[in-house]
């Protein structure tokens, strides 16, 4: 699931603007089809620019786009008649039309994440790893350590780890969880997140269970281990 913004100037939901996208599990962001408001636009994996009407605008705001440095990649959205004029030099990672299907379009933005992905990791070989302590979880390999130890890990228990991991400190709900890492399509009740991490504590061992910490009436944290917490607080209280 990734995190969309739609830059568009018509007043209407997402959905009108792009019908497959409202069958997407995707979190869309709407924001004016304007370079004003990509000052302030949250952080996104993908932009989608609505390009079924004016398209000089969309050409010239994809173009835009680009200058910012920024490297996701953006979708132009255009009307079969619009598909005639677009050109390659307007900027953009890939074109789709307002009709085209949820599968189509849910390949488009996976392909074009992926490349983002895949040219990232060549600059950096080591950007798909996370290291928090003693933990290093590989999400290219599948693979996790503690210490100098491999952990025998299902997939979930993997992404379970690799969330907290990827937000140390930080508290999450099992409502939060489930959403995050088994997706808004699961119907199982929170208690699985309960099973997993009693599962994964006993895979990290009786020295590094307590990496998963329990907030009581809350959910569950990675912990940051000391020295690096209090480095944490050291760069905070510097940035106050």
């Amino acid at each position: 699931m990734s995190t969309l913004l739609l830059l568009t100037s018509a007043l209407q939901p997402s959905a009108e603007v792009i019908p497959g996208l409202a069958l997407l599990r995707h979190t869309v962001k709407v924001l004016p089809a304007e370079g004003s408001a990509l000052l302030e636009a949250p952080a996104a994996d993908l932009i989608l620019v609505d390009g079924r009407q004016e398209l000089a605008a969309s050409r010239d705001l994809c173009r835009l786009i680009r200058t910012t440095g920024t490297q996701v990649p953006v979708i132009l959205v255009v009307t079969e008649g619009g598909l005639s004029v677009v050109a390659a030099d307007w900027a953009m990672d890939d074109v789709v039309l307002t009709t085209c299907s949820p599968a189509e379009l849910e390949a488009r933005i996976r392909l074009a994440t992926d490349r983002v992905t895949a040219a990232r990791d060549a600059e950096d070989p080591d950007s798909h790893v996370i290291r928090t302590g003693e933990v290093v979880v590989d999400d290219a390999t599948y693979t996790a350590k503690v210490g100098k130890r491999s952990l025998d890990l299902t997939f979930k228990e993997f992404e379970l780890l690799k969330f907290l991991a990827q937000h140390p400190g930080r508290v999450f709900s099992r409502q939060q969880l489930l959403q995050e890492v088994w997706g808004y399509d699961y119907f199982g009740g929170t208690r699985t997140v309960d099973v997993h991490v009693r599962r994964l504590r006993a895979k990290l061992g009786p020295e590094n269970e307590t990496l998963i910490g329990t907030v009581r009436n809350v959910g569950y944290r990675f912990v940051l281990p000391t020295k690096e917490h209090e480095a944490s607080e050291t760069r905070h209280g510097a940035d106050a």
